[in-house]
């Protein structure tokens, strides 16, 4: 079992002798997928709440009680294991004593994880998960910065009734996890709602491998745009097989993947055309305590991680800027006074403005984005923004 410690001084670990952490330290702990099948993605909320909590302690700290306290990180690795990261989660509040909560990437993680945060009334701030699940059981103790998964195509459909032609004949993939469920379950209406035909719909198993029998019926439903509300792993599996099957839909838009420079890499030029959204893209107009704008904190990332940033990374130093920022309102680390003030905050920051709705969940909107040449351009909001490249070619006209 992986853990990483963040710490202001050897010093002080040495004089407290609690994992490196002084009595005064503020410690938030975590459970993160560093290894396993979506490290790929979980690695992004790691060094996310690192670079915070460097940044933050750079800076002076979090201000209590007119002293000036330390962020320090307690951080287990889950390995992609559900049982393991709640059992994680438990070891941190009653062995470790941590003394509030980030959250793990993934929705099906944030729904089991927040319930331990519930249990012990201790306050969860995350960025990894967006279903829809996770913010209607009335939980008092979870918060989070991924707009809601239900709306995540709807930018998305909006651009394509604009389209020429318009792709009316829709395909609807999703994986079996909360995340892509919502997804799903959100984004029916929204076709019918804006007179797209659902031709095709299919539930796959979390992280398939074979879109071949999947790909076969596309074709025969003549599915002019596909919907796929899946991981990274899976986009790239499903793009790859549609490539080597021929298979080309006027368009394809997939809720995971596009943003990241692994995806690009992983298909070189075939990562083209590729549609995505993103709740962040860096711009110097989102102004930040700590970090100055979105467009500094992507540089500084690069810098210091070798790779660069998406909404992950932003969502996820905004979940510790939010704690602090409660923990200076209260002008205290007792969990219930920082939950309380947690329904209060209202700050802008490099990943935009941090207001939580009375369920706990924030409200960003999407950027549909795409794929070209390489790059990931900002393709439509609530205008255009860039020329979308559409429709995609067949593969050997490319």
């Amino acid at each position: 079992m992986a853990i990483k410690l963040a710490s202001l001084t050897i010093a002080a670990a040495l004089a407290a002798g609690y994992m490196g952490v002084a009595q005064a330290d503020i410690v938030l702990g975590a459970s993160v997928q560093e290894t396993g099948p979506v490290a790929n993605t979980g690695r992004y909320y790691t060094d996310a709440y690192n670079l915070a909590v460097e940044k933050i302690n750079a800076a002076g700290g979090v201000d209590v009680g007119g002293k000036k306290e330390k962020l320090v990180l307690k951080i287990y690795d889950n390995q992609s294991d559900l049982n393991l990261s709640v059992r994680q989660y438990v070891q941190l509040i009653t062995q470790d004593k941590v003394n509030l909560l980030l959250g793990p990437f993934a929705s099906n993680f944030a729904l089991a994880d927040s319930a331990i945060s519930e249990k012990y009334e201790i306050p969860m701030v995350q960025g990894g998960g967006a279903s829809d699940q996770i913010y209607t059981r009335n939980f008092k103790y979870i918060f989070g910065t991924l707009p809601p998964a239900s709306d995540y195509f709807g930018s998305t459909l909006t651009m394509m009734k604009q389209f020429n032609p318009v792709p009316l004949k829709v395909a609807l993939l999703f994986a079996d996890d909360a995340f892509d469920v919502s997804v799903a379950d959100g984004t029916r209406p929204l076709l019918k709602q804006g007179g797209f035909d659902l031709v095709f719909e299919q539930k796959y198993a979390s992280n398939a491998s074979d879109f071949g029998s999947i790909i076969a019926q596309l074709k025969s439903k003549q599915a002019q745009a596909v919907l796929v509300a899946g991981h990274e792993t899976e986009a790239l599996n499903f793009i790859r097989q549609a490539k080597s099957l021929n298979y080309s839909p006027l368009m394809y838009s997939f809720t995971v993947g596009v943003p990241s420079a692994d995806f690009r890499k992983s298909l070189g030029t075939d990562a083209d055309y590729a549609f995505g959204m993103t709740s962040w893209m860096p711009t110097a107009e989102q102004k930040d305590r700590w970090f100055g704008d979105g467009e500094k904190f992507a540089k500084e990332w690069i810098a210091k991680f070798n790779y660069e940033p998406d909404y992950h990374a932003a969502s996820g130093v905004a979940d510790v800027e939010a704690l602090v920022y409660a923990i200076e309102a209260a002008q205290s680390v007792d969990p219930k006074k920082v939950r309380d003030a947690l329904t209060k905050v209202d700050f802008p920051s490099l990943y935009g403005q941090i207001r939580f709705a009375e369920n706990g969940q924030i409200n960003l909107p999407q950027q549909a984005i795409q794929v070209q040449k390489g790059e990931v351009k900002a393709i439509y909001s609530d205008k255009f923004l860039a020329q979308p490249l559409y429709p995609m070619p067949v593969w050997d006209k490319r």
